[in-house]
C-alpha cells in the first residue's frame, strides 16, 4: 500500500536521545557478543545440577517424555503429564515445551539433567541478545539500520539488555528445567513482536513511511509465532497487547487522551515532525492499515482464548487455600489490598532481587486481614506510584511519554495472566512469571538513568554505579544458580528467606525421609504442621513414617485429620486404609480404600493394597480382581503380579498361573521375582526343565538372593540331581549361613544319599 508523497517523514539520525548515557556505543554484533557471554556467565554453574523441585513432576514422573507414550498424548495432557480433564489438573497447557523435554530425553538416552540444563542456559543467552534488538525498536519505533551502521539507541539498548541478561530474578527460569516454558515463551514472544514491527514499518528509505503499510507475510508470521509462544506458556498471548500498544503509540503516535475524548485537540496524532496525517483526509491510509492490523491481533487473541478454554475442558483449574490464600480472603476490599501488596512485592523483587525463594506459599507472605496491618502502606504506595507513572506518561504526547507508556505495557501486560485479576492462580508469588515483565522493568530503569545522565555533570559516578549494579546482579545470579544445583541447598536457602514457610520445612523433611533420616524428617514435618495446622500433605507423610515406626494409632489420627481437611485426598485415604488394616479395622480399611478409588479411579497402588486386605480376609477372588485392576492400570506393577502368581499357586490353579506368567513376561521379561514364582509353579507341575530355566534366569538377575538358590536346590533335590542340589544349597548357605531350612534340606539330602 503506497503512501502520499505529501506526507511528512521521520528520519532517524545518529544523534540519539541516549547520547548522554555513559555506556559504550557498540555495533550490534559487539553488543550481542558481550550480552551473550554475560548471560552464560551468570548461570553456567547450574549446567551440571540435578532435577530439583517442580522438575520431579514435569520431567522425572512425566510419562509424556517416554517414547512408549504417543506424541498425541502430549496435546491431551497438561504440563505435568496429567489429563487436562482431570479434576486435579492445573490446566497448564504447554505441549511445545513438553516436546522439547521429550527431544532432550531422546537425544540423551534417558533422564540426564546435563542436556536439559545446557539448553536452558543457551536459550536465556539467545533471548537476551534478541531483547537487545527489541529494545532498539521499542526505544525509537524504528527497525535497526544496515548492519554496517550503529543500531538505534545503541547505549540505552545495550544497558537494558545487559541488565536483563544478568538479572537474578531469572535464576528459577534458567536453573530450574521447568523454567524452559518461560524461556521458549519469551523467545517466541520477542520474535513475534519483531515480526509485527516489520509488518508495519519498512526499513528506512526515502520513499517509505510509518504505519501506512501492511506487510502481510510478516503479520502472519507474527500471529503464528504468537500462537507457538502461547503453546509454550500461557503468557505468550500477551505479545498481542505489546504489539497493539506499539502500533498505536510508537508507530502511529496516536494521542490516547484525544482518542478517548479526555483531551480536546484537533490532531489525533503527534504534532511534531512525525505527523503522518494529511489534514484534508478524514480516513487516511495509515488509519485504515492500523485498523486492519488491530483487527488481526484481536481476532488472534479471541481465537487463542477460545482454543485455550476448550482445551481446558471449559472449566478453570481448582486450587486449594494453601496454594494462594490471598485469593481466598473474604471481601473485595481485603482481596484488593492483598493483591496490591503482592504486586508491590513483585516490583520489589525486580528492583532488589536479594530476597528470593523457590516457593512463596504457606506463610512466606502472610495474608492481610486487618486495616491496621502496616503492609497496607506498601500496597497504597505501589498504587500511587503506578497511577503517577500513568499520569506522567499520558500528560503529553511526546516521544518520552510514549516510550514511558510502552515500558509500562511491557512491565504489566505479560504479568496479567498471573495477577489474579481474571482468574485465580495457583501461587502467591512466582519468580518465573516475572521473566518477561523484568524486560519492562529494565526499560523503565534505563529511561530513568538516561534522564539522570542528561542532568548531571560528573558522569563517571554514574558509570561506576551502573558497573557496580551489573557486578552485583551477576554475583547474585551466580550465587543463586549454585543454590539451584541440588534440592537440599535450594530448600535450606528458602528457609533463610522464609523461615515461617511450612512448605519449605515439608520439602526439607521429605528429603531427609528419602535418605532414611526419619528422626529429622519427623521434626520437619511436625514443624510444617505447627506452622500450617491444615497442611494435609505433611500429615500424610508424617503418618507414613509413624506407621513404619509402629505408631499406628498416631498415624491413623493424622490421616483422619488429613482426609477431613481435604476429602478428595486419595493418597491419604489409601494410607489410612493401610493403617486401619494393621489395626485390624478391616471394614474401615475397605471403606478407606474405596474412598481413595472414588477420588482417583486409576490408582494402581490402592488396588494393590485393597487386594492385600481381601487376601487377609480370605476373599481370594476379590483379591485377584483387585490386583488385576492394578496391573491393567500399571502393567509394570511387580508386587501386584507377584501376589497374583503366589495366590494362584497357593490355590492350586496352576493353569491360570502359567497363563498369567506368560502375560507378565511380555512387560517384565527380566524381573527376577516373576521368574522365581514361575519357576516354583513349573516345578509343582513337574516341568523340571522349564522350572530350572526360570530359576537360573532369576539368579542371573539377582545373584545374592539365597531364597532363589535354596529353591533351585529343592528342584534338583526332587529331580534327583543331587550333585546340583548340593551346589545350590551351598550357594544358598554362603548367602544365608543361619537359615535352618537350608541345613535341614542338606541333612535330608545326605540321608537320602546314604540310603542309596
Amino acid at each position: 500500500m503506497a503512501s502520499s508523497k505529501d506526507q511528512l517523514h521521520d528520519k532517524p539520525t545518529h544523534s540519539s536521545w541516549d547520547d548522554s548515557l555513559p555506556v559504550p556505543k557498540l555495533r550490534f554484533h559487539q553488543a550481542a557478543f558481550i550480552i551473550f557471554i554475560l548471560a552464560i556467565l551468570c548461570f553456567y554453574n547450574s549446567y551440571d545440577g540435578d532435577f530439583v523441585f517442580d522438575d520431579s513432576e514435569a520431567i522425572i514422573n512425566n510419562n509424556d517424555l517416554l517414547s512408549t507414550t504417543a506424541i498425541t498424548d502430549i496435546f491431551a495432557n497438561d504440563f505435568w503429564g496429567q489429563k487436562l480433564t482431570s479434576k486435579t489438573s492445573h490446566k497448564s497447557y504447554r505441549p511445545l515445551t513438553v516436546l522439547t523435554f521429550r527431544l532432550n530425553y531422546y537425544l540423551a538416552g534417558g533422564l540426564h539433567p546435563l542436556g536439559f540444563h545446557l539448553i536452558n542456559i543457551i536459550l536465556h543467552a539467545v533471548v537476551s541478545v534478541l531483547f537487545l534488538q527489541v529494545c532498539s525498536v521499542l526505544f525509537t519505533g524504528y527497525l535497526s539500520l544496515k548492519k554496517t551502521e550503529y543500531f538505534n539507541s545503541p547505549r540505552a539498548s545495550f544497558l537494558c539488555a545487559v541488565l536483563f541478561a544478568v538479572h537474578p530474578i531469572h535464576t528459577e527460569s534458567v536453573a530450574g528445567v521447568v523454567g524452559r516454558a518461560d524461556l521458549l515463551c519469551a523467545l517466541l514472544f520477542l520474535l513475534s513482536f519483531l515480526s509485527y514491527a516489520r509488518s508495519c514499518i519498512n526499513e528506512y528509505s526515502e520513499t517509505s513511511y510509518r504505519g501506512d503499510c501492511i506487510r502481510i507475510g510478516w503479520l502472519l508470521c507474527c500471529l503464528f509465532l504468537c500462537t507457538l509462544s502461547t503453546f509454550c506458556k500461557e503468557q505468550g498471548i500477551t505479545v498481542i497487547g505489546l504489539c497493539s500498544a506499539f502500533d498505536i503509540i510508537m508507530v502511529c503516535r496516536i494521542d490516547l487522551l484525544v482518542l478517548t475524548g479526555l483531551r480536546k485537540s484537533t490532531n489525533l496524532v503527534s504534532n511534531g515532525n512525525n505527523n503522518n496525517v494529511p489534514k484534508q483526509d478524514t480516513f487516511p491510509q495509515w488509519l485504515k492499515c492500523l485498523v486492519y492490523r488491530q483487527i488481526s491481533l484481536a481476532g488472534t487473541a479471541v481465537f487463542l482464548l477460545v482454543v485455550r478454554w476448550r482445551v481446558m475442558g471449559s472449566t478453570p483449574p481448582t486450587f486449594q487455600v494453601h496454594d494462594n490464600p490471598h485469593s481466598f480472603v473474604e471481601g473485595p476490599l481485603y482481596r484488593a489490598l492483598n493483591y496490591n501488596y503482592l504486586y508491590a512485592v513483585n516490583v520489589w523483587l525486580l528492583l532488589n532481587p536479594s530476597w528470593l525463594c523457590f516457593d512463596w506459599s504457606m506463610g512466606c507472605i502472610p495474608v492481610i486481614t486487618s486495616l491496621s496491618d502496616v503492609r497496607i502502606l506498601s500496597a497504597l504506595l505501589f498504587f500511587i506510584v503506578l497511577l503517577t507513572m500513568i499520569y506522567l506518561s499520558l500528560r503529553n504526547n511526546t516521544q518520552h511519554q510514549r516510550l514511558l507508556i510502552l515500558c509500562l505495557v511491557f512491565l504489566i501486560v505479560p504479568f496479567l495472566p498471573g495477577s489474579n485479576l481474571f482468574f485465580r492462580v495457583g501461587f502467591v508469588v512466582a519468580e518465573r512469571v516475572l521473566y518477561l515483565s523484568s524486560a519492562g522493568m529494565c526499560m523503565l530503569f534505563t529511561m530513568g538513568v538516561v534522564n539522570i545522565s542528561q542532568k548531571i555533570k560528573y558522569k563517571k559516578i554514574l558509570t561506576v554505579c551502573l558497573l557496580l549494579l551489573v557486578i552485583l546482579y551477576t554475583a547474585r545470579s551466580m550465587q543463586r544458580s549454585a543454590e539451584w544445583r541440588n534440592e537440599m541447598d535450594l530448600f535450606e536457602a528458602g528457609e533463610k528467606v522464609c523461615p515461617k514457610n511450612a512448605k519449605v520445612h515439608y520439602n526439607i523433611g521429605k528429603l531427609h525421609a528419602d535418605k532414611g533420616n526419619d528422626t529429622y524428617a519427623v521434626e520437619r514435618y511436625s514443624l510444617a504442621i505447627k506452622l500450617n495446622p491444615d497442611y494435609d500433605q505433611a500429615m500424610n507423610n508424617l503418618a507414613n513414617i509413624l506407621k513404619e515406626q509402629g505408631h499406628t494409632m498416631e498415624a491413623e489420627q493424622l490421616l483422619l485429620k488429613a482426609v477431613k481437611i481435604r476429602p478428595e485426598f486419595a493418597a491419604a485415604w489409601m494410607n489410612l486404609g493401610i493403617v486401619q488394616a494393621q489395626l485390624n479395622k478391616n471394614e474401615s480399611s475397605e471403606r478407606s480404600y474405596l474412598q481413595a478409588l472414588k477420588h482417583r479411579r486409576k490408582y494402581p497402588d490402592c488396588f494393590y493394597n485393597l487386594g492385600n486386605l481381601y487376601l487377609g480376609l480370605g476373599r481370594n477372588i476379590e483379591a485377584l480382581r483387585a490386583w488385576r485392576n492394578a496391573t491393567i492400570i500399571k502393567p509394570t506393577h511387580v508386587n501386584a503380579w507377584t501376589n497374583t502368581l503366589i495366590l494362584l499357586d497357593t490355590m492350586g490353579d496352576f493353569k491360570t498361573a502359567v497363563a498369567v506368567g506368560k502375560e507378565v513376561l511380555k512387560v517384565l521379561p527380566r524381573e527376577p521375582q516373576i521368574q522365581f514364582n514361575l519357576a516354583n509353579i513349573y516345578g509343582k507341575l513337574e516341568k523340571y526343565v522349564e522350572s530350572e530355566q526360570f530359576f537360573l534366569n532369576a539368579i542371573r538377575e539377582e545373584q545374592n538372593n539365597s531364597k532363589f538358590h535354596l529353591n533351585l536346590g529343592v528342584l534338583y533335590h526332587r529331580w534327583g540331581k543331587y550333585d546340583k542340589a548340593i551346589n545350590a544349597y551351598n550357594s544358598a548357605l554362603k548367602l544365608d549361613p543361619n537359615n535352618p531350612t537350608i541345613h535341614e534340606n542338606m541333612a535330608m539330602l545326605d540321608r537320602q544319599k546314604d540310603n542309596r
